[in-house]
């Protein structure tokens, strides 16, 4: 291993582990399993009393215990999104039957995206210290909530001593995190962890959430309903994904297991002077310029789905824009209808069911959609079909715009 500050294109970037711990499954294969059949995680709020919000709905991860994962020592120090952060990563690192003990530290990093960091953990220490003073804030309030605390003790529980960093860009985060790993691997660096996850359930972070005006206030699991010309906003929700990315090279000398996909390209755009359709175009033809393919190579759209009808327009009008005549003939999904939007977690787990789809051949369905928007071949029930080519959307609040593109292995 030769880590350079110039980038080598020529090494190319897979994926060889999964871990996914989300509402409707923990693991990778309930979870899929789950996805597969159209199966919602999405519930009234059970970790507090919700009834004093306006939005009372949310795709919670129920049964996750953490000591399955950790030690007691580690969780009294960590916030929630941590725990699944390291939980996700545990099950990727034995997805891709990579022991990090018996690699080069420094030929490891990790990189993760965040856009609430430790909420819950948070405002337990701001309660503490109003309601009973500082000497009952405890240390930990230092850095559990701090956005890369999940990189933090990742890097520490497996010795991942190469570059690490955090990306912070709300829904788009995921992509980011993942564009960021490439180019830590094209840099020398043999294995990044990566992907996001969030745990934004709290009573202070849903305030924070509600103040952006964009979350549904309609009752029951079906609000959320991206693409539906009955569109009302979007339902949070937690968790996400862990993506093992590994130099390809490096992997196959390794004799790893698996070569799920590869990130073949990537880009991202900024809304600047207001919202519309152009800068998520630019994104997306320039991701597939990034990956040397075209509009003509795509199989499948993993789409952002905002779940308000003047987002999800926009995004209709950027896929019609890139793709032309061909734009009703692309499935199009959006899974995160069954989950909520995760915010940095949500295009992680996209990546993730993305990869899955190139594997396995199956597209998960896009639920809650009964009066779809024209124009696009939204995917409402699954299907069955060969792909090797998938292109992921995410958008952050703020104007962020990012595509990703995954192709098979040769």
């Amino acid at each position: 291993m030769s880590i350079t500050s110039l980038p080598d294109a020529g090494r190319r970037t897979v994926i060889t582990g999964l871990g996914v711990v989300a509402p409707n499954g923990i693991g990778t294969a309930p979870w899929w399993e789950a996805t597969l059949a159209g199966t919602s995680g999405i519930g009234r709020i059970s970790r507090f009393d919700p009834s004093r919000y306006a939005t009372r709905y949310a795709g919670e991860v129920r049964g996750f215990e953490p000591t399955d994962y950790l030690e007691r020592r580690l969780i009294v120090q960590t916030d929630r999104w941590t725990w699944m952060g390291l939980a996700a990563t545990q099950m990727a690192l034995e997805d891709a039957a990579l022991d990090p003990t018996a690699q080069d530290p420094y030929a490891m990093g990790v990189v993760t995206a965040s856009s609430s960091g430790g909420n819950e953990f948070g405002q337990v220490e701001i309660q503490n210290l109003w309601g009973r003073g500082v000497r009952y804030v405890g240390a930990y309030q230092s850095i559990a909530w701090f956005y890369a605390a999940t990189t933090g003790q990742i890097t520490i529980r497996h010795g991942m001593k190469g570059a690490s960093s955090v990306i912070v860009a709300e829904g788009a985060g995921g992509l980011q995190a993942l564009a960021h790993a490439r180019r830590t691997i094209r840099r020398g660096v043999d294995v990044v962890v990566s992907g996001g996850l969030e745990a934004p359930l709290s009573p202070y972070a849903l305030t924070c959430q509600l103040a952006n005006g964009q979350m549904s206030t309609v009752e029951g699991p079906s609000a959320y309903r991206p693409f539906d010309a009955d569109a009302t906003g979007y339902l949070p929700g937690e968790g996400g994904a862990i993506l093992l990315l590994e130099d390809l090279a490096a992997a196959r000398s390794r004799g790893a297991t698996r070569l799920y996909a590869e990130v073949a390209g990537y880009a991202a755009t900024h809304d600047g002077g207001g919202p519309g359709a152009h800068q998520l175009e630019r994104a997306m033809s320039t991701a597939l310029a990034d990956a040397a393919l075209g509009p003509a190579d795509v199989e499948c759209i993993m789409a952002d789905g905002a779940g308000s009808p003047e987002q999800d327009a926009r995004e209709v009008e950027a896929i019609h824009r890139v793709f032309g005549a061909r734009a009703g003939e692309v499935p199009v999904t959006a899974p995160k209808s069954m989950f909520g939007r995760l915010y940095a977690g949500g295009a992680a787990l996209d990546v993730a069911a993305a990869a899955l789809v190139i594997r396995t051949g199956r597209l998960p369905p896009t639920i809650n959609l009964a009066r779809p928007l024209d124009g696009l071949a939204f995917v409402t029930t699954p299907l069955s079909r060969p792909v090797r080519t998938v292109l992921v959307i995410a958008r952050g609040y703020g104007g962020v715009n990012a595509a990703l593109v995954l192709r098979a292995v040769d």
